[in-house]
């Protein structure tokens, strides 16, 4: 049995401090917003493992060496000699701006099939599926395999949750409205920011209504620096966002989901959920990288240090 599955598409990353036309240093490693969250979940002393497909090449393998290394099960990642592993390159126009661009179309990762997806399931048997709205909107293919994992984990007992993830560059927002909708049946936990709720229902209340007409029974939504809003039947609670100095934002809701879902794990309450989230993701924001500077168990307490101190 595994703690957590997820699934989906992780890339090599690229990134410079400086804007990338103008060359120079830049520094490898690997990123995928399903990866980020096992990775975080692996540190916080989980088990989780990840489906996806890489290219039979040095990128590939250098996805499979990271995880590997971050003690995430990767016995269901599939190498394909069809298809090349896609990259992300990240680069700073100005100090305090990251522009990101994609070079994922056609991509190994979006020949996942819904046949991976169901085996895994089934020969993992996880406490939790994690599924985002990004791996539907790589392919049809990748769209079935989503609903077909959420529909066998939902049919097992297992807790699903969803992080919305919506990326322009991909789909648009009708369509990816319609694909992520028809997962809703089967998740019991949502992640979402404030912009969008819309894609997850036209009520006028969308968290009311997920909760009321859905098997939704947790939203959790984002905002930034504005903090985090849990909502159940029960309550609504808030947390504000810790105040650190933000170095990078990229990865800070894989961060956020990560905290949150080890939380569920270990059987917390949600406002203790809610405090790990909104820590995990302070600890991503303090560093560059999607998840290198995510936090250990061990790690938790250090944001509660006065800034600049010194651990001898």
């Amino acid at each position: 049995m595994t703690d957590l599955l997820t699934l989906g598409e992780t890339m090599v990353s690229v990134r410079t401090a400086r804007p990338m036309r103008l060359g120079g240093e830049a520094q490898l490693s690997i990123a995928g917003s399903e990866t980020n969250v096992a990775i975080g979940l692996s540190r916080l002393g989980h088990q989780a493992t990840w489906v996806g497909a890489v290219g039979n090449d040095e990128p590939g393998r250098l996805i499979q060496r990271t995880l590997r290394a971050e003690g995430v099960d990767t016995n269901y990642l599939r190498f394909s000699d069809d298809s090349f592993t896609g990259f992300i390159a990240f680069d700073q126009p100005s100090h305090d701006i990251t522009r990101v661009s994609y070079h994922r179309r056609g991509s190994a990762g979006s020949t996942l099939t819904p046949d991976e997806s169901i085996a895994a399931i089934d020969a993992t048997q996880p406490r939790l599926l994690h599924v985002t709205g990004i791996t539907p909107a790589l392919s049809d293919t990748t769209r079935a395999a989503t609903l077909a994992a959420v529909r066998t984990a939902s049919a097992a007992g297992v807790q699903v949750s969803l992080d919305v993830n919506y990326r322009a560059r991909l789909w648009s927002r009708p369509d990816a409205a319609t694909a992520i909708r028809e997962l809703l049946p089967y998740v019991h936990a949502v992640f979402a920011s404030d912009d969008e709720l819309d894609l997850l229902t036209d009520a006028p209340d969308a968290v009311s209504d997920l909760l009321a007409h859905t098997t939704v029974d947790h939203v959790i939504v984002t905002a930034g620096g504005k903090g985090a809003w849990a909502h159940s039947s029960d309550s609504t609670i808030h947390r504000p966002a810790l105040p650190v100095t933000v170095v990078d934002s990229i990865g800070a809701g894989d961060a956020f989901v990560s905290g949150y879902l080890s939380a569920t794990l270990d059987n917390l309450s949600p406002e203790a959920r809610l405090d790990r989230a909104t820590t995990s993701g302070a600890f991503c924001v303090t560093a560059l990288g999607d998840w290198e500077s995510l936090p250990t168990r061990d790690d938790l307490h250090l944001l509660s240090h006065t800034h600049g101190t010194a651990l001898r």
